[in-house]
């Protein structure tokens, strides 16, 4: 068998919907998993491109939503790919979209993972977990405070899972999308000023493809990157080297 293939693996994939988690959903999909598509919009959509797939209903509004999931189905693979994010300047933020940021990013993202992880060690199954981060796991941003704070707390959650968890057969870790083409950044690349300066930046001279993020998600819940522990893989062009 390859060491890229997840034949006979079920991977949940949490914001499942569209842009990002969709790319993921179908990638593992391709890659021969059993793939649940989660998320708090329907994801019917993303399951039916799928060969074998279905959809979950799962709301981090309440952030302890995904404890009760893995009680009675086997899952091999969790992506925590759901966030959402709030915008204002951190001298007005509010505790309300504090509180709504952190609940979605890093609160459900802990306790799903705790249940998925506890799933697995009770039955002495290897188990993936690839959570998604950020830049701003890295970088400050601008008027983004409680996600930044929020990725930033991602990239800590992932190292010390896979310093507890690595030699019990558990893999943590993350990827830190840079600029990718999906409805999130689509004010960005209508603004010729920002387009250009974002441009610039890149290395590799273009903005990344949801697919660029899937399929390092595949590798990341493969058997080929067994010896990867607590890693916060950039792919981002190059951003981050400039």
């Amino acid at each position: 068998m390859s060491a890229f293939s997840l034949a006979g693996k079920t991977a949940l994939v949490t914001g499942a919907n569209t842009g990002i988690g969709q790319a993921i959903a179908l990638a593992m999909g391709r890659a021969g998993a059993h793939v649940i598509c989660a998320g708090r919009s329907s994801c019917a959509e993303t399951a039916a491109m799928i060969d074998s797939a279905e959809a979950m209903s799962l709301d981090f509004a309440d952030p302890m939503a995904g404890t009760g999931i893995f009680a009675d189905r086997e899952v091999d693979i969790l992506v925590n790919n759901a966030g959402i994010i709030r915008r204002d300047d951190s001298a007005d933020f509010t505790e309300a979209d504090w509180d709504a940021v952190m609940d979605v990013n890093l609160k459900a993202l802990f306790f799903t993972t705790q249940a998925f992880a506890k799933a697995a060690l009770a039955e002495k199954r290897e188990a993936r977990v690839v959570n998604i981060a950020s830049l701003l796991s890295f970088q400050g941003g601008i008027r983004v405070p409680s996600y930044t704070a929020s990725k930033h707390g991602v990239a800590g959650l992932t190292k010390i899972l896979a310093n507890e968890w690595a030699a019990r057969g558990i893999g943590v870790n993350a990827i830190a999308p840079g600029y990718i083409e999906t409805n999130n950044t689509e004010a960005l690349r209508a603004d010729p000023e920002r387009n250009k300066a974002i441009l610039e930046r890149i290395p590799a001279g273009r903005w990344g493809q949801a697919d660029d993020i899937a399929e390092t998600a595949v590798f990341l819940s493969a058997p080929a990157s067994k010896y990867i522990h607590g890693a916060v893989l950039n792919v981002d062009g190059g951003w981050l080297a400039r």
